[in-house]
Order: C-alpha cells, then sequence, then structure tokens
C-alpha cells in the first residue's frame, strides 16, 4: 500500500530520456555541504552547487497543501496541482506542454497534506525557459473551461478505480476512523461527490491563498552559481503574495486503539491495514521510534512482522509497517495482504508480535544491526541531485537544521536500548486500530482469532462506504 499522493509530470522525448539516465546515475552527495542562499530579493533556499553534471534540480514547497481544502470540499489542491501545466498566461495546454517537451523540461505539482510541492528539473542550458514556465504556472494558471473538465474526469475516473481496490479503501478508512473530521481525516483527491462540484472560482482562490512567499521553502542542486540562481528565484518566485491566507489546523492526536472496521468486498485477497497514534518529527522519541520500527516492519525482509507473517507462516506475500508524520500529529501505519481464510490468523500473528516488542522491545542485536543499516543507507538514498533536493526539501519542512545530513548518523548511533523499549511501549502499547477489507466470512475468521487476555479483541464494525484518504509518504 502506497501513501504517496498523485503527481503530474512532464518528460518526454529521447532528449528527456538521457537527462532521466544523468539524473540517475548522480554520484553520492551525501556528504555535500549545504549553502544557505537568500536571493536579492529575500527568497532563501537551501543550495548544493554541482557541475559534475549540467543538470538542475529543484524541489520547492509551500504551507497549506491539502488541509487547506474548503470544509466539504476535498480534493481543491489536488485538482490545482493537476492543472498548473495545463497553460498558463498566453500559453495554452497544448503550447505550455509542447515547450516543455521539446526542452526535456520535467515540471510537477503535488498537494500533500500539509504543503502544495512542486518539482522541476532541466538541463543547465535550458535554466531560462525552464523557470519562466514555472513562474507563469504559479502565477497565472489560465483554469481553461474545457481543461479543468478534462481532468476532473481523470481524477474522477481515478476514484471510480479506488473505490474498488481493497487498498485504497482501507487507507482512506483507517484515515477517517484515526482523524474523524479533521482535514487529515479527508481524502487529498477528493471524492466522487466533491470533485464534481469544485468550481473555477475555487481553484483560483486555493492558489491565491496558498502560494505565497512567506511559507515557501526552497531546494535546489546542480551547475548553477550562487548568483545565477538568485535571480532566477527572484524572478520565479518573486510577484508571488507575500503572505498566504491559510485557514488554521489544530493539532491532533489518532484515534486510541483498539479498533477494529470491516469493510466488505468481493475480492480473492482480503487487506489489512492496522496502526495507531505515533511520534512527531519534533519529539525528543523520533529517532529511537524511527530505528525501533525498522526493526518492526520497516525493514522489509529483515523486519520481526516479515519473519513472522511471511517467512515462518506463509501468510502474507509481503507487509510493512512505517512511521508517518505530519505538521500536526503522526501515525505507524501498515498493511499486508492475505488469503480470505487464513486472514485470522494472519490478524493474529500481527498482534502477537506488535504485543511482544511492546512489552519486550528490541534486542540489542536487534538494535545494532538496524543502526548499522540506516546509518549506511543514507548514501544510497541521496545518491542523485533529484533525491538530495527532496531530501533537503523535507529538512526544511521538518524544521532540521542544515547541517542534519552531517549530524544524522550521530543520532542515530546516540538511540540505546532503553531509548528503544521506551518507545516501544508508548508506540505499541495500546494495540492496533485495524481496517480489514475483505469477503464477509472475515469477521467470524477475526472474532476467533483470540487475541490474547493483554489486549481485548476490539470489535468487530461493518463499514460499507469509505470516503477516500491517502496520507502522502513522507521523505
Amino acid at each position: 500500500m502506497t501513501y504517496s499522493l498523485t503527481r503530474r509530470s512532464v518528460l518526454i522525448g529521447g532528449s528527456a530520456l538521457a537527462l532521466t539516465t544523468m539524473l540517475a546515475s548522480r554520484p553520492s552527495q551525501a556528504a555535500t555541504k549545504i549553502q544557505r542562499l537568500v536571493s536579492p530579493g529575500g527568497i532563501e533556499a537551501w543550495f548544493v552547487q554541482d557541475s559534475t553534471v549540467p543538470l538542475i534540480a529543484m524541489e520547492y514547497a509551500f504551507g497549506g497543501g491539502a488541509s487547506q481544502d474548503p470544509a466539504g470540499k476535498p480534493g481543491v489542491g489536488n485538482l490545482v496541482a493537476d492543472l498548473l501545466d495545463e497553460g498558463s498566461g498566453d500559453l495554452d495546454s497544448k503550447t505550455f506542454h509542447e515547450r516543455l517537451d521539446r526542452r526535456a523540461i520535467e515540471l510537477s505539482f503535488s498537494s500533500q497534506r500539509d504543503n502544495f510541492r512542486g518539482s522541476l528539473r532541466m538541463l543547465k542550458d535550458n535554466k531560462d525557459e525552464a523557470f519562466d514556465l514555472l513562474r507563469t504556472a504559479l502565477a497565472s494558471p489560465r483554469f481553461e473551461g474545457s481543461d479543468v473538465e478534462r481532468i476532473r474526469a481523470q481524477v474522477l475516473s481515478n476514484l471510480r478505480r479506488e473505490s474498488t481496490n481493497p487498498s485504497a479503501l482501507a487507507g482512506r478508512r483507517f484515515l477517517e476512523v484515526a482523524f474523524g473530521d479533521h482535514p487529515y481525516g479527508r481524502h487529498a483527491q477528493g471524492t466522487l461527490e466533491s470533485v464534481p462540484t469544485i468550481e473555477i472560482a475555487e481553484l483560483k482562490d486555493y492558489v491565491r491563498r496558498v502560494l505565497a512567499k512567506d511559507t515557501l521553502k526552497v531546494a535546489v542542486v546542480g551547475d548553477v552559481d550562487p548568483d545565477t540562481l538568485g535571480k532566477l528565484l527572484d524572478r520565479t518566485f518573486g510577484g508571488l503574495p507575500a503572505t498566504a491566507t491559510l485557514t488554521p489546523v489544530a493539532d491532533i492526536v489518532a484515534a486510541k486503539p483498539s479498533q477494529c472496521v470491516f469493510i466488505p468486498l468481493d475480492v480473492p485477497q482480503t487487506v489489512v491495514t492496522f496502526g495507531g497514534p505515533g511520534i512527531r518529527r519534533s519529539e525528543p522519541d523520533f529517532m529511537p521510534a524511527y530505528v525501533v520500527n525498522h526493526i518492526l516492519g520497516g525493514g522489509g525482509l529483515s523486519s520481526r512482522l516479515y519473519r513472522e507473517v511471511r517467512e515462518k507462516r506463509g501468510l502474507a506475500y509481503s507487509i510493512y509497517e512505517a512511521l508517518v508524520w505530519m505538521e500536526h500529529s503522526a501515525l505507524f501505519i501498515g498493511n499486508t495482504g492475505t488469503r480470505a481464510d487464513r486472514a485470522g490468523e494472519t490478524l493474529d500473528a500481527i498482534d502477537k508480535e506488535v504485543r511482544r516488542i511492546a512489552e519486550q522491545g528490541p534486542t540489542q542485536k536487534e538494535l545494532d544491526e538496524a543502526k548499522s543499516y540506516l546509518k549506511g543507507s543514507q548514501m544510497l538514498a541521496l545518491d542523485t541531485s533529484s533525491k538530495l533536493a527532496q531530501a533537503m526539501l523535507q529538512y526544511q519542512i521538518d524544521n532540521l537544521p542544515i547541517d542534519y545530513i552531517e549530524k544524522r548518523n550521530a543520532i542515530v548511533d546516540a538511540v540505546t536500548l532503553d531509548d528503544a523499549k521506551k518507545v516501544s511501549q508508548r508506540l505499541w502499547g495500546q494495540g492496533l486500530l485495524t481496517i480489514i477489507v475483505g469477503r464477509p466470512p472475515l469477521a467470524a475468521a477475526w472474532s476467533t482469532a483470540a487475541p490474547s487476555a493483554a489486549t481485548p479483541a476490539p470489535a468487530v464494525q461493518p463499514d460499507a462506504a469509505p470516503s477516500a484518504a491517502t496520507p502522502p509518504t513522507p521523505k
């Protein structure tokens, strides 16, 4: 199950393939020194100058995102993201895309939970045109009626497909149960009911309220000098409103486990999404939680859940569990799929392993191996200009220091076994909030799965009509 939001991008033709290949083959830059650049007009960016190849990658974000969708109208930000590259200024959609194609420029936008994000990648020689196209997309989107209806139809088609996708149904319902009527409980892509009612005036109002300089964060990696980049940033973002007009979003703690919701759906494989309240990025317990979560479910083939559910019992092809943090809340969330007749056994195996780590924590050997992996994998995670720019942007969003990359391994190393045990109890000691999508006999299977007396079995609540909601993947 994927918790990323849909992004639309334009990257077409042979020259674009060459660009993609070069972006993918960048040497590791994890140890690169990040500069804080401030343009003449006051636009701040984190910047790594790298002339190894003639490429520039920029990631940027405005505060707000899907949480700024009007109440009762989820999907406005998502529709804006899908339409910003459909023509701007005096360029209609066809002409705008032709200019992107001609210069092998990759431009994309996405409305995530707390941020409206964008990405721009180009060859060095095409930087002036690339930044100019981005400027017009942000400052003067056309929102032509025919384009709006075409993109609206695509969004509705995706939503209809998701309405019979068990993983999508489980993810949406999980957020609804976790967050209720809070903005985090809404589906960022919208719903089959809300998307048809979104008006062009609401799209324009979203742009006016959200795309402003005071919440803007920028990260750039590539072959450009600081003076040139400063001028490009001013030209691109300098004409935007000085101040965003954002609707306040309250902090919220996800609903406490244990709860279980069953959604009947006639599919061969039963899908299980499970989770509960997490730990926010700003909390001192975050890094211990991140390390121990790798042990439980984030470590792929080496995780406890994979070993117990997949290797020992053959109940599922894959299973994972991850931390998801947002500006106003946090979750841990996992997912797996299994045969309908083995769903009860799968749920029991997950429940027992979660309780075991909550009660006992990890072993010293598990902790040492997890820390070693997380330190070593950082180099691979930042091995392209694009990945490094994305990480630099996320660190800004998370309010981390500019030298965080240099400090991260020491922070990982500092996690003790006592830290890991304490945070294991905090994360998983309350049991699980579980969403099950599958054939109706599962209700009986779950009721006989017999979780231990330490964690009473949650009542199974039938639920036939979840609305859409999907959280983003943090980077």
